[in-house]
């Protein structure tokens, strides 16, 4: 089914995109075919490669724009390999296909890259993954089609293939050149072959612009709300707390509100359609609704809940390096204990699906890191065949993994059902936040033996937590919950003997993932106690760091980096300055802060400077704006005050009360990026690593140690 001309302009980005390419070029099209929607000047070249006779080169992307600027990288790989012209470049959803999966996404309880319910590989966004699982797929697309298109030239021309190459949007010989848009039709009928990648070109490691910020500052890029269909209807509700249930609501009163089409009730919540949204939520304030849930799923509960798994839960050893209780024995370690409280998502757009029925098929539009999984649980609340749901995945409007799960899907497929015509659901913001999928409370106890010589002989960390990344893929999966993967706890520093235990305990909360991911948590455990540690063995807190590196060399240089370039005093008492290292996604970063508590008891972050080993960066600016967006979204988390909890919902607040950072509060950031020529690794969640940790060690050194996020002075 071609997408259909009002979604497909709001879609097209002119001027760039990102494609993903899970199978190679041979593959296509005979045995594999494309779920491409093309116009009638447009030729398909492989799954995800379109080219018009205009010259534009139209992308089908994988993953999910964020705000991450995922289109952008991975349209600069297809752009370099390929030859391309940067302007001409263009972006649109890739349709639904096993094709599009990320390889590095994987679910516990299902056989690699299949899940049962969608019956296709998984299609994620999500853990910093999307340059690394898909640059050299989209190496082999774009030398696939550049293949084509320099055959069907050589054959126009009665050359050896040979003899031409490709750039600047055009194939080339001897001075000769011939545009992509005119030799496309002709690429498209040759039979492929398999080629190899002449990797990274001149478009790799540019600062080329970004191709969603134009659509963005303009107006033009639409979102899910931004949907509009014929004869379409709108919908808001209002939903029971986890486990709980309607118990009453003024029905009369909603429907006696003007522009008001239907009331719909259920035992999980209750939604008014009405002619425009602000009626359906008129209607809904007239009606009243009245839930119950678990009364003992408050946040004072919630705290018991951890406090008892830490102290008496059933542990298991996740990681050990020789024998801890052995090395231990007849010692006194040092320890201390720290706590993550549940951080909500913060993300201004609205929970937002729009759902249609044409027949005996379905058509979804909706914001999702995960659009198989979207669109089966679309399939089942129409009832319906999963090959008789089309899902378009719309652009994200917030970047914190909240579209990991999209809640408002099935509901809007229930009532387009119910209503016989489009309907629009959004989700108003209050009820949104009640709804929110936290990230996971973590409680932890560390312990460390001092060895004689200097440095560690052991390390052992007890934790307690619900899982987060890959608990969400199994709800959605509809397979059993595994445990929190705590590995990222498993410490970077050269330590004989380890020992990482984790405690599974059961929440009445809604736990999910949260940008960053465990990785984020756990490095605030781990750079704040080596911080501790040094201290108490009167070491300097950089030179301790790189004498447990040992052969570490890329974080040592970073964390060295930052220190060297913030102007480290070395930790001094009063100075207020902090440090902190963390590998992760497959990069490395180091970060200096320089804080102190204001004479109003709020913490001042007045600096930040990060060094970043990234491998072979596709794009530094894309790598500086995610760093600085992520410090200060991870800043935000670890100084915006920790949600209350009532009948397992987190009490919506408005965004204002929450002590978030104005813009004059913003801290000055220096980012330095490392040139490197290993694999790229993630960044879009790795500046959340080293925030807190280093935030917490400047405060440390002016004077006040907190262990608990987010941070509390006054505690």
């Amino acid at each position: 089914m071609k997408l259909p001309e009002i979604d497909r302009r709001g879609l097209l980005i002119g001027g760039g995109a990102g494609v993903g390419l899970i199978v190679a070029l041979a593959a296509w099209p005979r045995r594999v075919g494309s779920g491409l929607a093309t116009g009638p000047k447009e030729a398909v070249l492989g799954p995800f490669i379109k080219i018009a006779t205009s010259g534009r080169v139209t992308l089908a992307s994988p993953q999910a724009e964020t705000g991450q600027g995922t289109w952008t990288g991975l349209a600069q790989i297809v752009a370099d390999e390929l030859g391309a012209k940067w302007e001409q470049m263009a972006v649109e959803p890739a349709p639904s296909s096993p094709l599009y999966a990320n390889r590095l996404i994987d679910v516990a309880g299902l056989k690699p890259w299949t899940v049962r319910r969608t019956r296709a590989r998984l299609r994620v966004t999500a853990g910093s993954t999307s340059i690394r699982a898909f640059e050299a797929p989209l190496r082999a697309a774009a030398a696939g089609a550049r293949a084509l298109l320099i055959a069907a030239a050589a054959a126009h021309w009665g050359v050896p293939a040979g003899e031409c190459d490709t750039a600047d949007g055009a194939v080339t010989h001897e001075g000769k050149i011939l545009p992509f848009g005119g030799l496309a039709a002709a690429a498209a009928e040759r039979d492929p072959a398999q080629v190899v990648a002449r990797g990274p070109g001149k478009l790799a490691g540019q600062d080329l612009p970004r191709l969603d910020l134009p659509p963005k500052s303009d107006g033009s890029l639409r979102f899910a709300a931004d949907v509009r269909l014929p004869g379409m209807v709108f919908s808001s509700l209002r939903m029971a707390p986890p486990g709980g249930r309607l118990t009453g609501s003024s029905e009369g009163a909603a429907r006696r509100v003007s522009g008001v089409r239907d009331v719909v009730v259920t035992d999980a919540w209750l939604a008014v359609i009405g002619e425009t949204w602000s009626a359906a939520e008129r209607a809904l304030v007239a009606a009243e609704p009245r839930f119950a849930g678990p009364s003992n799923a408050d946040s004072i509960h919630l705290a018991k809940l951890m406090a008892a798994a830490l102290d008496g839960g059933d542990a298991e050893t996740v990681f050990a390096r020789g024998d801890y209780e052995q090395v231990v024995a007849g010692s006194r370690p040092l320890t201390a204990s720290y706590s993550i409280a549940p951080a909500q998502h913060l993300g201004l757009e609205p929970l937002c699906a729009t759902a249609r029925f044409s027949g005996d098929r379905l058509e979804v539009w909706a914001p999702t890191q995960a659009p198989e999984f979207a669109r089966a649980a679309a399939a089942e609340a129409a009832s319906l065949p999963l090959g008789s749901v089309t899902l378009y995945p719309m652009p994200i409007g917030s970047g914190s993994g909240r579209a990991l799960e999209a809640d408002a899907v099935p509901i809007a497929v229930t009532l387009a059902k119910r209503a016989g015509r489009a309907v629009q659901l959004t989700i108003p913001h209050n009820s949104g936040v009640n709804h929110d999928a936290v990230r996971p409370p973590l409680l932890a106890r560390l312990a460390a033996l001092p060895a004689p010589g200097g440095g560690l002989s052991a390390w052992s960390a007890r934790i307690v937590t619900e899982p987060g990344l890959e608990g969400v893929l199994a709800g959605l999966a509809g397979t059993r919950r595994p445990a929190a993967d705590v590995t990222a706890a498993i410490i970077p520093y050269g330590v004989p003997t380890i020992r990482i235990e984790r405690v599974a305990v059961e929440l009445p909360i809604r736990t999910g993932y949260l940008r960053g991911g465990f990785e984020g948590m756990a490095s605030f455990l781990t750079e704040s106690f080596i911080d501790e540690l040094a201290r108490a063995q009167g070491a300097e807190p950089l030179a301790f760091r790189i004498g447990l590196l040992g052969g570490n060399v890329r974080l040592a240089r970073v964390v060295m980096a930052a220190a060297t370039i913030g102007g480290w005093d070395g930790g001094s008492s009063g100075g207020g300055m902090g440090l902190a290292c963390a590998s992760a996604f497959g990069s490395h970063i180091g970060l200096l802060a320089q804080a102190h508590v204001g004479a109003d008891q709020r913490i001042v972050v007045d600096r930040l400077v990060a060094a970043v080993d990234c491998g072979r960066a596709i794009n530094p600016a894309l790598v500086r704006q995610q760093i600085e967006g992520g410090l200060l979204a991870a800043l935000d988390t670890a100084t915006a005050a920790a949600p209350v909890f009532v009948s397992g919902m987190p009490r919506a607040r408005p965004l204002r009360s929450m002590g978030l950072m104005s813009l004059g509060e913003t801290p000055k950031i220096e980012i330095e990026l490392i040139p490197s020529k290993d694999e790229p690794g993630g960044v879009s969640g790795l500046a959340s690593t080293v925030l807190a940790g280093a935030v917490a060690n400047a405060l440390a050194s002016a004077g006040r140690r907190l262990r608990a996020l987010p941070f509390d002075v006054v505690a």
